[in-house]
């Protein structure tokens, strides 16, 4: 089977079972017996299983570089609300017996940990290679992975012993597209880029004037000087480090405002004005007692003041 096709061939529609379904047995004996005893082992290979979350751990390369609490949240109020609407991939984990390890779905696994669900998944035996290479894939159709968050997977994939051209189907990306994300992930060092994190609005130019400038700085007292709160901003801050150039000045970034542990609405302040944007379903109506009732909650607010 070709690399391209890999998830192809891993995903197949099945329903879910009611309990894991045992390591495929690979010894069968002769004849027609044993033909529908393969068949039905390979049918129960295939299933949807439904995994304890605490029986499953991580598998292959880090690829995301940062965790965003917010996203999270939102996702385990989604799963908590809708349950788990699309299936992760496992393996079996090859040193423990009875454990999992993910293939990908990583942050749908730690939701519905944190939830106590169980885990809808399809399970296979996958090899490391077959793991690195399947989530590479898995990665290369993500759109919320940024360019150094898959630069850096494609420098694992290199340490690891992968020829270029598997990286390159890995994540369905040409050799000259390789090349540049190797050169921003071997001239940055990772202390620096995980200080940095997934800067989703610094794109592939702005990553290779960085690294292409930094030098033989020092990476981990770059790291130590970056004091921004979103990495966007602690990328402006290194990039004008290393360029000795002055940092813009960061944009005010939006205020979540929550009740019960849940945002209900977002503030921005933008030179003398104030906008706030209320997520309607969890806000459940306040916005709109907010406007009939403004007026007397800033009267009540002038009187405290005077």
């Amino acid at each position: 089977m070709a690399r391209k096709d890999l998830l192809k061939g891993l995903m197949q529609p099945e329903e879910p079972s009611e309990a894991p379904a045992p390591r495929p047995q690979h010894r069968y004996s002769k004849g027609a017996i044993g033909a529908v005893s393969q068949s039905i082992a390979e049918l129960k290979r295939r299933a949807l299983e439904e995994i304890p979350a605490d029986l499953i751990d991580n598998g292959g390369l880090r690829d995301r570089l940062g965790e965003d609490p917010e996203e999270f949240e939102r996702l385990k109020a989604s799963l908590a609300e809708y349950g788990q609407q699309v299936p992760v991939l496992l393996r079996f984990d090859p040193n423990y017996e009875g454990r999992y390890q993910v293939v990908y779905g990583r942050r749908r696994v730690a939701a519905l940990k944190a939830l106590g669900m169980r885990v809808k998944a399809m399970v296979r035996d996958i090899n490391d290679r077959d793991l690195i290479v399947a989530q590479g894939q898995e990665n290369a159709v993500r759109r919320d992975l940024t360019f150094i968050e898959k630069a850096n997977f494609a420098r694992q994939m290199v340490a690891q012993g992968f020829e270029r051209k598997v990286v390159c189907d890995a994540l369905n990306i040409d050799k000259t597209v390789i090349s540049r994300m190797l050169q921003v992930a071997e001239a940055v060092p990772l202390p620096l880029i995980t200080a940095i994190g997934p800067a989703p609005a610094a794109g592939r130019d702005r990553w290779l004037k960085l690294a292409q400038r930094i030098g033989d700085r020092d990476a981990k007292a770059l790291a130590g000087q970056l004091t921004a709160e979103s990495s966007d901003a602690r990328f402006e801050e290194a990039f004008a480090l290393v360029t000795d150039t002055p940092a813009p000045v960061a944009k005010p970034q939006p205020r979540a405002l929550k009740s019960g542990g849940r945002t209900i609405a977002t503030a921005k302040k933008a030179g003398t004005k104030t906008t706030l944007t209320f997520d309607a379903k969890a806000a459940e109506g306040f916005e709109d007692w907010l406007i009939e009732n403004i007026a007397e909650i800033h009267r009540d607010w002038k009187a405290r003041g005077e």
